[in-house]
């Protein structure tokens, strides 16, 4: 075999390769040590990023998201989408169920908020989701408002309002902190309540209205601007629910919500519902997850079906198949046959 001596520019030329190589072999590896390096919360904020499809719910408390969404967050985490949750308040003013948990009480010591951020940490690894924020970082920029039940299923605001809390801040700064959660993130999918907020809690009303505004403000001209394509609520089809309770009631559970009775503002003509997300494969994470949120949910799964309760002890259908409205986007197959998407990014071009 011949073999053919190489030029001094040759030589130069492979040794110039050979270092290049190892450089970028180095900084690979400053790069994967870096990585290894950063909290579990840090590295999945960084790698949603290179998720082709990425969704943004926002919620008030911890457990509303397992309550509403918990099916839907872990179909597309199992999926391989980015699923980002934004809580807004630590819930500080939630009732305690559990006799054993009384001492957190809010009444007492100001523990409850820290310790239903960690149910919530639960309640993500039962859901799959990596990226759960609080709105203003781990201490969280406002408090919550506190409510009343009004009446069976419905809630109002209470009489004292914390200064502190998220409905006596500036709607307008609570929504530039929202929009900038919004450029980080960059859904193209963003998930909240109804106007009515889901049952009238205060809170869970002011949210709506700053998720709304934070869309706005995060599409507007300034650093990194991002246009949300689709924009859903979280919401009950009437007809759907009262079959539901009926079942209950027949089945014996106590404390049902009167099927032919007034509903809360979640619950919409089905004719009204946009999309239904079919999650059944993930009700046992659905149900994981609500376990999690034990100060606040009790959650009951027998021969008579799956259901939970809240602090004043109604029974609600536990469902693993979730429906929203459409409130901003166009909607886009595939359809159901009673002409649903049955897809939250249906439509969406991946980025």
């Amino acid at each position: 075999m011949t073999v053919t001596p190489q030029t001094p520019e040759e030589a130069a030329g492979g040794a110039g390769r050979a270092d290049e190589t190892g450089v970028l072999e180095m900084a690979a590896d400053v790069v994967d040590e870096a990585a290894r390096d950063l909290a579990p919360a840090e590295q999945a904020a960084m790698e949603h990023l290179d998720a082709p499809r990425r969704v943004l719910f926002v919620h008030a408390h911890p457990d509303d998201e397992s309550i509403g969404n918990g099916a839907t967050m872990a179909r597309y985490a199992a999926a391989g989408a980015s699923v980002t949750l934004l809580t807004c308040t630590r819930g500080e003013l939630g009732e305690v169920i559990p006799p054993h948990l009384a001492h957190l009480a809010a009444d007492r010591d100001d523990v409850l908020g820290e310790h239903r951020v960690q149910e919530l940490a639960t309640a993500m690894e039962a859901l799959g989701v990596r990226d759960h924020r609080l709105l203003g970082g781990a201490d969280a920029a406002y408090r919550d408002s506190g409510m009343v039940w009004a009446a069976p299923g419905r809630a109002a605001a209470g009489d004292d309002v914390d200064p502190r809390s998220l409905v006596a801040a500036d709607p307008e700064e609570v929504a530039e902190r929202l929009a900038q959660v919004v450029r980080e993130v960059r859904p193209q999918v963003v998930v909240t309540y109804e106007p009515g907020g889901g049952y009238g809690h205060p809170d869970h009303v002011r949210v709506h209205e700053v998720t709304h505004r934070a869309v706005e403000l995060a599409a507007s001209a300034g650093a990194a601007p991002w246009e949300v394509a689709k924009l859903y609520w979280s919401v009950w089809p009437e007809d759907e629910l009262r079959s539901r309770l009926r079942a209950l009631r027949e089945a014996g559970v106590e404390d049902v919500v009167d099927p032919d009775g007034p509903m809360p503002s979640m619950v919409v003509p089905d004719e009204r519902v946009t999309t239904v997300v079919d999650a059944r494969e993930q009700l046992d994470a659905k149900v994981a997850a609500l376990r999690a949120h034990a100060t606040q949910v009790v959650v009951e799964v027998d021969e008579r079906g799956a259901l939970f309760r809240l602090s004043n002890g109604v029974a609600h259908p536990l469902v693993a198949v979730e429906h929203y409205v459409l409130a901003r986007g166009v909607p886009a197959g595939p359809f159901d046959g009673d002409g649903r998407e049955t897809d939250l990014f249906a439509g969406v071009a991946a980025s």
